[in-house]
Formats: structure tokens, C-alpha cells, sequence
């Protein structure tokens, strides 16, 4: 039977390690996701709602009305050069 080892994930404490520290304590504190606003499908910013941060709409795999307003802008412009649309829609050619 297979043994296992258990993983050593400590570092030294050396310059990149100190940097790192430095980092993670400017960084975590921007964190606005908390125990009382856990990321989660009913969280504002999880929501399509015209802002930048949401990206779902709430319904399950829903992809053509959900994005950001950048994702909803640049799909409506990617749509009016579409040449099949519902009046022109996908064919194939006949033999």
C-alpha cells in the first residue's frame, strides 16, 4: 500500500518572501467579499446589472444576456456586423 507525506508549504523568510508579505497585507484588506457579503449568485456583484463587476444574470447557463457593461456593449456591436440574423438566418446550400 501507498504512504503518503505530508506537504511542507512553508517558505523562508528571505527578500521575496518579505515582499510577498508586504504585498498580500496592501491587497487582502480590497477583498470586499466577506462572511456578511460572500460571494454568491444573489450578490450584487455577481449580477448582470449594468455594472462592470457582474457577470451572470441568474438563470442557469444563460450566456447571451449576462456580461459586464463592456461584455453587453461590445456583444451588441459584434451583432450589427453579423450578417445572419433572424431575417437571414444560417442555410445550407442545396445539390
Amino acid at each position: 500500500m501507498a504512504t503518503s507525506e505530508r506537504l511542507d508549504f512553508s517558505q523562508p523568510m528571505n527578500d521575496l518572501g518579505m515582499i510577498g508579505e508586504d504585498q498580500r497585507k496592501k491587497l487582502i484588506p480590497k477583498n470586499d467579499y466577506k462572511p456578511t457579503n460572500s460571494y454568491s449568485a444573489t450578490n450584487k456583484d455577481a449580477i448582470s446589472d449594468g455594472d462592470e463587476f457582474g457577470k451572470g444574470t441568474g438563470t442557469f447557463l444563460d450566456t447571451a444576456n449576462g456580461g459586464s457593461s463592456t461584455d453587453v456593449f461590445e456583444r451588441i456591436n459584434e451583432i450589427k456586423i453579423n450578417e445572419y440574423q433572424k431575417d437571414k438566418p444560417y442555410t445550407t446550400p442545396t445539390a
